[in-house]
């Protein structure tokens, strides 16, 4: 896609979270959006990297236009992703949104060290939760423009 998508048009999205009520209500922000957005869902950094790499159960998968990376996950931890997808070239260009619940200035300086695009830590209050997500795909996937597809691949 050349531009962020517009009502009508679709966003891929990768949602990297192992919290099922984080899951759930970021489900839920998605599921009254204008966009007609493709939300994937994986649960620990090693789907995740399996995931943008194409790899086993997600071979036949589109690579995503936009990634929200939680830190704290199982087995390969948020900032293990970020370093590996920033340290290969073929995901330069791929937006990355840390939403995390840490509110650690050394995970937000981490963050940024590792060139994540943004960081936004997950309100408590469930309803401040869903707005959230909702402000996140307001900016990202109306306003911002993503690189073109030729680009991501």
């Amino acid at each position: 896609m050349s531009d962020a998508p517009t009502a009508g048009e679709s966003a891929d999205i990768l949602l990297v979270e192992d919290n099922p009520g984080d899951v759930r209500l970021t489900k839920e922000a998605f599921k009254n959006s204008r966009l007609t957005s493709t939300l994937h869902v994986v649960t620990d950094g090693d789907e995740a990297l399996n995931f943008l790499y194409q790899r086993g159960d997600h071979a036949d998968k589109s690579r995503p236009d936009v990634m929200l990376l939680d830190l704290n996950l199982p087995r390969t931890n948020g900032d293990e992703v970020l370093e590996r997808i920033r340290n290969d070239d073929q995901f330069q260009y791929l937006p990355v949104v840390v939403l995390t619940s840490s509110r650690a200035e050394e995970d937000v300086v981490r963050s940024y060290e590792l060139d994540a695009n943004a960081y936004l830590t997950k309100p408590v209050d469930p309803d401040e939760f869903i707005e959230a997500v909702r402000r996140f795909e307001s900016f990202w996937l109306d306003a911002v423009r993503l690189p073109p597809e030729e680009v991501k691949r």
